[in-house]
């Protein structure tokens, strides 16, 4: 904080408080550690030169192809491009699925018209945690602007 020890005129031996703000030695700072970081970051870079190997890494296998479980406006219920119904939807999956795959760790990814009623939906979402298939996601259309 600073003081403000003479004044113009009358107020002559008035003391007055000075409302700026110094911000010279916060520049003055700001600019010597602007210097030491330029002159020592080059320090940091590593000169010396090796010839590394090769990286190899194992073909990993390709991710399970998703399925997709549609349900129209009707109401009818599709597997990928096959039609089902709720009754044997779940072995359906499992055939669709194959021997490999765990229908339990399984995550199903429907796909709902927007005019299908509640209702349908909810028949399919039972069947499905019926049969084990706990894991489900919901496809949505991206809206663009």
């Amino acid at each position: 904080m600073g003081a403000k020890l003479s004044g113009g005129g009358d107020g002559k031996y008035q003391v007055e408080q000075n409302h700026e703000i110094n911000v010279t030695p916060f520049v003055d700072v700001m600019l010597v550690l602007l210097i030491i970081f330029m002159v020592a970051a080059p320090l940091a870079s590593v000169n010396v030169k090796i010839e590394l190997p090769p990286a190899v890494a194992p073909l990993g296998t390709n991710p399970p192809k998703p399925v997709y479980i549609s349900i129209k406006p009707d109401g009818s219920t599709y597997i990928g491009d096959f039609s089902t119904d709720l009754a044997s939807i779940g072995d359906d999956l499992r055939k669709n699925l194959g021997d490999k795959r765990n229908p339990e760790k399984e995550r199903i990814f429907i796909r709902g018209d927007k005019e299908v009623l509640y209702g349908d939906f909810m028949g399919v979402m039972n069947a499905l945690q019926d049969n084990g298939f706990y894991s489900v996601a919901l496809v949505g259309e991206e809206q663009r602007d």
